[in-house]
């Protein structure tokens, strides 16, 4: 068995193995490209300079390049010890304090939306925690503010920015659109972080709470003359410490969301300035902002570890805390009706789209209307906005299907591999989709291929550790016991029990993860770092349309509307309750099965 110490040592180890790859990755960058850093160096610095190798040379002398890669990498890594993170190679001057002045902008803006983030959250498990402090039983059938929480969690950042500028800016003028002058401008990007955030967090908590209140602890001190106030914070403080761990994760959305939300509302941050990088390749100020990126999210994860040890005490602190499972609510016709609606709608939209040419262009019909030529008007080169949302599925939803697939097969071999998959969760939560999405699209350059592989990084882990908590659990049943005892052969008990028990499971978790995966790559498609135009990309029909937002905000928002409806058949199939274990006709096939098997170990 493991204990507490060493498990605390594998947390502290696999975070210690994610900061060392992602600063091994990023020293390399001017390697790992494929490009030559002289040259980039030379048309940064002078674009009519032919580009000789004389030229060259002398950039590579200057540069330390032709020492090779370790010895770049030992330099860089010696030079970030010290404070120095080089100079841009496009404007010359020193990177950090550049790193610096987005850094202070980001964490301004990120603090903002966790402070959203917590009052949204407080205000969607209130209700829960009123009725269960006041001994109120729940006749609301089990799903009370979970599903709209879960719809929040379930919205990429840049879709709510989206929505957010359209409807507060454009349309309502509450809210300038751009900038970063007064504090103002704080109030739309800060929303567009913290409402997801804040779903997260509510959803956790309003699941956790009922768990607490079903504790005997809870009848014992309303018994004894408590007051619903004081069973309250008691509470409050018991499933805290379970929702703690999640405010790192919090906090590493935060750091990759930011990149999207300041880059709509351009806001000069470490995001958008690791972006900027990015595409300008250049490398040294790209280092320095992803660097920081990634330290900021493994700081706030160290820090939200520290603060739940605080929580639980000494008495505790070792001990493993664990929450009784939630009973899960019967489903309704509603919440059965939502996502076959959203599914048939994706459907007929997508069928009627793919009907049309997305690809022609019509110059007389720029930015039109909504009409009987064009259901949906057409965008600012005067394609049709259907045809382009239509065959942009084959992009976003079926590069999506096969990330998906992939990682579900290796989530399946690595799986069974515990020590291999034990620290995977921790690195994976260390970088964002979108921080990956940067650095692979340094290395291989933006497009499809580097966004999927992007995205798969930071998949699979997820399903792998899912994957290896299911083998051990499988594996220390009793009835695996008796099969060893009559002698079955390994792979007899691989076949007919540890497969039939994990795969099942982790393939409806993956089918879950599918939208986030295609939302995923629909944001790194809007940032410019997925598919390339004339693609229709779903995320990428809506950066282009997105300057054309008050002339033609049907063009935003159609993709948007997709993208929406996409993440409420995630939201409405992960709040589906699973099938009762132990009812099903497989279920009642293997028990009859081990029944001759058991009489045969007496």
């Amino acid at each position: 068995m493991t204990t507490p110490r060493k498990e605390r040592t594998g947390v502290l180890l696999s975070r210690a193995a994610a900061l060392i790859a992602v600063v091994t990755v990023v020293g390399l960058l001017p390697w790992l490209s494929g490009r030559d850093p002289a040259l980039s160096v030379l048309r940064a610095r002078s674009a009519e300079q032919e580009p000789t190798e004389e030229a060259l040379r002398a950039v590579r002398e200057q540069l330390g390049l032709e020492s090779g890669p370790v010895a770049l990498l030992g330099g860089w890594f010696g030079a970030v010890v010290r404070g120095d993170l080089g100079r841009s190679w496009v404007s010359g001057g020193e990177v950090l304090p550049s790193v610096l002045s987005g850094l202070g902008v980001s964490l301004a803006l990120m603090g903002a939306a966790l402070f959203l983030a917590l009052v949204l959250a407080c205000s969607l498990c209130a209700r829960t925690l009123i009725r269960g402090a006041r001994g109120t039983p729940d006749t609301s059938g089990g799903g009370g503010t979970g599903a709209p929480a879960a719809a929040l969690a379930a919205l990429p950042e840049f879709l709510i920015a989206t929505l957010l500028m359209v409807a507060l800016s454009v349309w309502l003028g509450w809210f300038p659109p751009y900038g970063w002058q007064e504090p103002r401008h704080l109030v739309l990007p800060a929303l567009a972080l913290g409402i997801p955030a804040g779903g997260l967090l509510g959803r956790l908590a309003e699941d956790a709470l009922p768990a607490v209140f079903a504790e005997r602890w809870v009848e014992l001190w309303r018994s004894s003359g408590c007051t619903p106030g004081r069973i309250g914070r008691a509470a409050l403080r018991r499933a805290l410490p379970a929702v703690l761990p999640q405010l790192g994760l919090v906090a590493v959305g935060l750091t990759g969301g930011a990149v999207a939300v300041e880059t709509v509302f351009a806001v000069p941050g470490i995001g958008r300035t690791a972006l900027g990088a990015a595409e300008s390749q250049d490398l040294p100020l790209l280092q320095g902002a992803v660097l920081a990126l990634v330290l900021l999210g493994l700081l706030a994860g160290l820090i939200a570890q520290t603060a739940r040890r605080w929580m639980l005490g000494p008495g505790l602190r070792d001990a493993s805390l664990s929450l009784p499972a939630r009973r899960p609510a019967r489903a309704g016709r509603l919440r059965v009706a939502v996502p076959v609606a959203c599914a048939v709608l994706l459907v007929v939209v997508i069928g009627w789209g793919l009907l049309l040419d997305p690809l022609y262009v019509d110059t007389a019909a720029r930015l039109g209307a909504p009409g009987g030529a064009h259901p949906l008007g057409t965008d600012a080169l005067g394609r049709d906005v259907l045809a382009r949302v239509g065959h942009g599925a084959a992009t976003t939803v079926g590069i999506a299907v096969l990330v998906c697939l992939g990682s579900y097969l290796l989530a399946m071999i690595v799986g069974f591999l515990p020590a291999l998959a034990s620290g995977a969760s921790e690195t994976a939560n260390a970088v964002p989709p979108v921080i990956a999405g940067i650095l692979v699209a340094a290395v291989l350059g933006p497009g499809s291929l580097g966004a999927s592989i992007a995205v798969a990084l930071v998949s699979w882990p997820a399903l792998a550790a899912h994957a290896a908590a299911l083998v051990q659990e499988t594996r220390a049943a009793g009835h695996l016991t008796a099969q060893r005892a009559i002698g079955s052969p390994p792979r007899w008990i691989l076949l007919h029990h540890l497969l039939p028990a994990v795969a099942g499971p982790v393939a409806r978790h993956a089918v879950l993860r599918l939208p986030g995966i295609a939302l995923a790559l629909a944001s790194l498609g809007f940032l410019g770092l997925g598919a390339q135009p004339p693609a229709p990309e779903w995320g990428l029909t809506l950066s282009e349309s997105l300057p054309y937002v008050e002339r033609a905000p049907w063009a935003v928002l159609t993709p948007a509307a997709m993208l929406l409806l996409l993440a409420m058949l995630a939201v409405s199939l992960s709040t589906l309750p699973a099938p009762a274990a132990g009812r099903g006709p497989i279920a009642r096939v293997r028990a009859r099965a081990l029944r001759p098997e058991r009489s045969t170990a007496r």
